[in-house]
């Protein structure tokens, strides 16, 4: 999630763990520790798929965290005694800092939990940045700072709707799901790999990508849609043109669990994570060899490549698609302006 959510986060669990102790003091640490996690990334690993990669690794392990909570903690009750006992303190840092790991499970990005051991979480029920998450709890920190002896219950309170929210992007999840289970019964993708994420700051509207060899299926499916039926466009995976795969290129294949996009662009050959993004706004792109004049491939060390920024009218298509206007695609395009663009399963 965006560091906002995780500060207020932070801010919210301090205050409700501190109790009848809350200051805006306690606030602040709280907000500061709810960030922590995410300084990893001021560490570079040498390329931007390790980057990426390794991202939500160490930092955002409970077999990290925990124990460095308990070393905060004595640390702070040793050199800055307070009125709060060892295990108080300890409690109240480890819950911010935890989390934030547990929150970032959620989005589609993927979480080591469990670091050093290879496991990666996301559940891919609430998009890395929800204001219906978020502003419940900037609202109670900002009403706990007029009303102080009632700052550990305003947060609750504010802990609790963004919670209740949390688990209606899981129930929502739960229905696409089972949307796409049954719009795909009976046709050629049926029991192919199914990836579904939220789209953009909402859980109403949801973005399904169907992986079908060297083709992979998109389509958007909203909550409020008076059909069900799920629209797909088809589009060109492509292939690895070498004969042999890079060791960034395996990592990047593993942790994007194989919803990759392989496109030679002009003289570069593009990898592209699927699950990230939508339409044409994918930003997880890297070149990974380069096409000589002799026609022949030259490994690259990965690079980035530019993101594309977002274009004025497909703002109002997103707007519309998620109140169920069915007409617009998931190229975020009216089906008369782009006819070409659909494609049938059946």
């Amino acid at each position: 999630m965006d560091s906002v959510t995780q500060a207020a986060l932070g801010a919210a669990v301090a205050a409700v763990v501190a109790g009848k102790k809350s200051t805006p003091k306690i606030l602040l640490a709280g907000a500061a520790l709810g960030t922590i996690p995410d300084l990893d990334v001021l560490i570079g690993y040498g390329d931007p798929v390790s980057d990426m990669v390794k991202h939500r690794g160490f930092s955002h392990s409970l077999f990290i965290l925990l124990p460095f909570s308990w070393l905060l903690a004595q640390g702070w009750h040793q050199w800055r005694p307070s009125h709060f006992s060892f295990t108080q303190l300890w409690l109240l840092i480890a819950a911010c800092l935890i989390t934030h790991p547990l929150l970032d499970a959620f989005t589609s990005y993927g979480t080591q939990l469990f670091w050093p051991f290879d496991i990666s979480f996301a559940v891919s029920s609430i998009f890395i940045i929800d204001p219906l998450y978020t502003i419940p709890l900037l609202v109670v920190i900002f009403a706990s700072l007029f009303w102080r002896e009632k700052m550990a219950k305003l947060c609750g309170v504010g802990l609790a709707i963004s919670t209740v929210y949390l688990a209606w992007s899981v129930i929502a999840l739960q229905l696409i799901e089972s949307r796409v289970e049954g719009d795909l019964a009976g046709t050629p993708l049926e029991n192919k790999p199914v990836f579904v994420t939220p789209t953009p700051v909402n859980t109403v509207l949801w973005r399904v990508v169907v992986l079908d060899s060297d083709t992979y299926w998109e389509g958007l499916t909203s909550l409020l849609d008076k059909d069900k039926t799920i629209d797909f466009i088809a589009k060109p995976r492509g292939e690895w043109l070498l004969n042999e795969k890079p060791e960034h290129l395996l990592m990047l294949e593993k942790f994007s669990d194989q919803f990759v996009r392989y496109q030679q662009i002009d003289d570069k050959l593009i990898v592209t994570d699927l699950r990230l993004g939508m339409a044409e706004y994918l930003p997880f792109s890297f070149a990974f060899a380069q096409e000589s004049d002799n026609d022949e491939w030259k490994m690259l060390s990965p690079e980035k490549m530019e993101e594309k920024r977002v274009r004025p009218k497909h703002l109002p298509a997103l707007w519309l698609r998620l109140l169920g206007n069915q007409n617009i695609n998931a190229n975020l395009c009216h089906i008369k302006e782009c006819p070409d663009d659909m494609n049938s399963l059946l």
